[in-house]
């Protein structure tokens, strides 16, 4: 009788071992990745600050249902918040970011059968942009949401049947990243879409619908329980009427008595962003630090925003258009929506000032800092570390034709072959991150970023040839071929 094999002792490295193993070309550009981050960890320690990391960091100190910023983000920083390390928070930021990118390399080479290089040169920009690793580095949510959203869709976008555990599991991370960012919202009903067209069973379908809607009604319900309001934020209305702030024309159209208080100033050329409309001193929102919208504002500004769009459609779709075209897929950035803001999205020459401004929930913002940090949290900028990743950011990064162009080649290699299946998932994911922000708030370069990794994802199995040694594809959902078993057994991920 043969002695029993022995067991594996790293069985939990065996996902990364896999994907790195037999590439030096992923190996160079994942190390190459890891050494970025440290330089920038070094040259920027703890973290880089932006207007929204304080409410986070204050939620995170006495979780509330914050009336401004979705929870999903704050609650992490909660669940770290024993450890009173921003440098912690950071460092895993980064480090989330560079296990997306084996995940996905290691989903396009054994899941997707591609060669390893076109795989490798797909998941480049993710480890190699500048102002990707700049994001990682801010503390806001976008990192934690892009992580989230791409394990949905890499677990949805798999070839082979979709059961309903993988199900349940992609529309978990899908609910829990549309409550660290509401723009995810609209993801459940591509997700959805995805699995009609590949004829999956029903169950599957309930299986992503309930477990998308379980994290966003548990939120919903406290959120009701402090504001009295069935809702994720208070502040959509808010943030449509500034979308609406940049073109809507009260001299021409007159608004109902109740929301003429809330015309924008000025004609409609002249006019800040959309976004810095809402956040000025003189706001017709009313908006002052520290102090929350009140719902009935919220309320009256999405009235208002309704009116305008019906009012006025054309103006509605040319600004729509023109942000997401002529803003995003240019050669340079431009000081959009404002320098300060987009200024923020670089490795600063010198840190900002830390203002004591008062802060929603109670405190200012360097209390909030102190109690989390138990120190300053004052952002340091150490030379010459500080110095190279930012010399390294102003040359290496994807500009925003660069995107256009990637986009454009996913979709046309979606209509003149015959793509994997899956390609039109990640296509539409990352159409829709790019879309859904100008069509509700505004345009910002920040959400350039989480759509990267899907464009690229989507141009690769798009148009990369499989592997010659590669193994047929599985049979699609809802093939009479398939036996239980079979399905049940590919719902488990490869290589366990």
């Amino acid at each position: 009788m043969s002695p029993t094999p022995p067991k594996a002792r790293w069985p939990k490295v065996a996902p990364v071992r896999a994907a790195v193993g037999g590439n030096r070309l992923f190996s160079g550009l994942l190390l190459a990745g890891v050494l970025l981050r440290v330089v920038a960890m070094l040259g920027y320690p703890p973290t880089l600050w932006f207007n929204d990391s304080y409410d986070y960091v204050r939620i995170a100190n006495a979780p509330f249902p914050h009336p401004l910023r979705s929870e999903g983000y704050g609650l992490a920083l909660w669940l770290l918040r024993p450890f009173h390390s921003l440098y912690l928070v950071t460092g895993l930021q980064h480090a989330a970011v560079v296990v997306m990118a084996v995940f996905g390399y290691r989903a396009l080479v054994r899941d997707f059968r591609l060669r390893r290089h076109w795989a490798a040169l797909a998941l480049a920009p993710v480890l190699l942009d500048g102002y990707q690793i700049e994001l990682e580095h801010l503390l806001l949510s976008d990192t934690l949401f892009t992580v989230l959203v791409f394990g949905a869709v890499l677990l949805l976008a798999r070839p082979g049947t979709t059961g309903w555990r993988r199900a349940a599991l992609a529309g978990t991370l899908l609910g829990a990243a549309a409550v660290t960012r509401t723009v995810g919202l609209p993801l459940i009903a591509i997700a959805l879409l995805y699995l009609l067209v590949r004829r999956t069973r029903w169950p599957v379908h309930a299986a992503l619908a309930v477990t998308f809607a379980l994290p966003l009604c548990g939120y919903a319900a406290w959120f009701h329980h402090d504001h009295g309001r069935f809702a994720l934020t208070g502040t959509d209305g808010v943030f449509l009427w500034g979308r609406t702030s940049a073109f809507a024309d009260c001299d021409t159209f007159r608004p109902p008595p109740d929301l003429a208080s809330l015309c924008p100033y000025g004609a409609p050329g002249d006019r800040p962003a959309s976004s810095h409309q809402v956040w000025e001193a003189n706001s017709p929102t009313g908006w002052r630090d520290g102090h929350p919208f009140e719902p009935e504002v919220n309320a009256r500004a999405q009235r208002f925003a309704v009116w305008a769009i019906r009012n006025q459609p054309l103006d509605y779709a040319r600004v729509v258009t023109y942000d997401f075209f002529g803003r995003t897929f240019t050669w340079h950035r431009s000081p959009y929506p404002q320098p300060g803001t987009e200024n923020k999205y670089r490795f600063p020459v010198r840190p900002d000032r830390m203002r004591p401004l008062p802060v929603i929930g109670g405190g200012d913002r360097l209390s909030v800092v102190a109690d989390y940090e138990h120190g300053s949290g004052r952002t340091r900028v150490v030379s010459p570390f500080a110095d190279i990743i930012r010399g390294y950011q102003s040359v290496v990064h994807v500009r925003g034709l660069m995107l256009g162009v990637m986009l454009l080649a996913g979709l046309a290699g979606m209509a003149l072959r015959r793509a994997r299946r899956g390609a039109g998932l990640l296509w539409l994911t990352g159409t829709a991150l790019l879309a859904v922000p100008p069509l509700t708030a505004d345009f910002d370069y920040r959400y350039l970023m989480p759509a990267l990794p899907f464009v690229c994802l989507a141009v690769a199995t798009a148009w990369a040839r499989p592997r010659p040694d590669a193994p047929p594809a599985p049979e699609p959902d809802g093939s009479a071929g398939t036996a239980p078993a079979e399905r049940e057994a590919e719902v488990q991920p490869a290589g366990a």
